[in-house]
């Protein structure tokens, strides 16, 4: 098969113009969890029970998907330096949607100023979700059918109490904005985009479950790191481009380990991957995950830099991006609040606010 065959690449140049992060401030350590479901004294590094993160988001009573999206997209904005009238459709990927029937977007764009004559959709395929809004707007102005487009992934903790996926389930929404490719204006050029998807039952949530069901043993393999491995060596081999010519490197990231671990294995350096690695302190932001990790990489990197972003969403798929970092980053870096900004403003709850907070108490 031909390598244009397989690669998503857009008649027309396409560019990220604005880029907005937004994540809740109350955090729950680890060790807190485990206290509850494990019990006894737990060690503050969690030596005593190793736990998959150090600590994650959790959002507040009066935030969901609908008002991060909103903050995540003001700051989106303000590096865009457009005004909301230019875009023309709101795509959001999440699996934590409030509402079962009802469009999340409109009432984003709504809030944004965004006029009505938008196209809107949730889009849902677990923790990519976000990454096929991003596709989707790519190839809307990619075809000149659109100038600007917004893609947003978010998602609000959805864990089972005591089940593993509480430990790192978090909250948090992240937006972009592309448009036509603009050395000036653009702070990235898409270079390509990859899918790989299969039928692979690692996880599922059916209709009016509230959470989320898992396959222990399908976790690793063969879902994450086969699907990660085959979108990012499908990209690489078909751009003929290896490890060495990427300045970073991110995947998704349901905790610190798988990261480094698929990261390793596909040939890259640990400098590499470490900095887009935010999982650690603020949770699995599902289909904000990888979204969330090339934030933080816009937030530092230089232009010339090229970056591999790779996400991965249960059931099972994963989306590989090529981005070649331009100069007009310099300028825009600074005109919203970064990643490490949220991560640093944050305020520790325990156990019993956490489950007020999240519903997890009947009433």
């Amino acid at each position: 098969m031909e390598d244009e065959d397989i690669l998503m690449i857009p008649s027309r140049e396409v560019g990220i113009w604005g880029w907005g992060a937004y994540i809740p401030r109350f955090r729950i350590k680890n060790t807190e969890i485990a206290r509850i479901w494990r019990g006894g004294t737990i060690d503050n590094d969690g030596s005593k029970f190793p736990t998959p993160i150090i600590e994650k988001t959790v959002a507040n009573l009066d935030e969901d998907i609908i008002t991060m999206s909103i903050e995540a997209g003001r700051n989106a904005l303000k590096r865009a330096q457009i005004p909301p009238e230019k875009i023309r459709t709101v795509l959001i990927g999440t699996e934590s949607k409030p509402y079962a029937v009802k469009s999340a977007g409109v009432t984003i764009a709504t809030a944004l100023g965004i006029p009505p004559n938008i196209l809107s959709a949730t889009y849902e395929f677990a923790c990519k979700a976000g990454t096929e809004a991003i596709q989707t707007v790519m190839g809307l102005v990619g075809s000149k059918m659109i100038n600007y487009g917004m893609a947003i992934g978010a998602d609000t903790a959805q864990g089972r109490p005591g089940d593993e996926l509480e430990y790192t389930a978090a909250s948090g929404a992240v937006a972009y904005i592309l448009g036509p490719f603009d050395e000036k204006n653009a702070v990235a050029k898409i270079e390509a985009s990859y899918s790989y998807a299969t039928d692979t039952p690692d996880f599922w949530r059916r209709d009016g479950q509230k959470y989320p069901r898992h396959y222990y043993r399908f976790t690793g393999e063969p879902a994450y790191f086969h699907h990660i491995m085959s979108a990012a060596e499908g990209l690489m081999n078909a751009l003929g481009l290896s490890p060495e010519d990427f300045t970073y490197a991110v995947f998704h990231q349901p905790n610190y380990k798988f990261p480094k671990t698929v990261g390793k294995r596909l040939g890259f350096k640990e400098e590499q991957v470490e900095p887009g690695i935010v999982s650690e302190i603020i949770g699995n932001t599902y289909a904000g995950s990888s979204l969330m990790g090339l934030a933080s990489i816009l937030d530092i990197a230089k232009p010339g830099d090229r970056i591999l972003m790779v996400s991965f969403g249960s059931g099972a798929g994963s989306d590989a991006f090529s981005l070649i970092v331009t100069e007009g980053i310099e300028h825009k870096r600074e005109l919203a609040l970064k990643v490490k900004d949220y991560i640093e403003n944050k305020r520790y709850i325990d156990y019993a606010l956490y489950a007020r907070l999240r519903g997890k108490i009947p009433r």
